[in-house]
């Protein structure tokens, strides 16, 4: 399950760096996941940092991306090369 970041976002800046896998990035208004790059930390960590870090709790699960753990460590190590 890829994660996204909705409207309330304010642009604090804290979630970008915390992501492992480079998923997070400034988008036309506010900060964007990419669902191809997100394993919501799977690999990496027990939780996904970015909601961890968000002042604002406003990273849910994408509800257009909807996966198991299974594909979610398939997509890690993938990314992993």
């Amino acid at each position: 399950m890829a994660l996204m970041i909705t409207d309330e976002c304010i642009n604090c800046d804290v979630c970008e760096p915390e992501c492992p896998n480079q998923a997070i990035y400034l988008g036309e208004e506010i900060y964007e996941i990419d669902p191809s790059k997100c394993t919501e930390c799977v690999g990496h960590f027990d939780e996904p940092q970015c909601v961890q870090v968000c002042p604002v709790a406003c990273i849910p699960v994408n509800p257009q991306h909807i996966e198991n753990p299974e594909s979610l460590w398939a997509k890690y190590r993938r990314l992993q090369g």
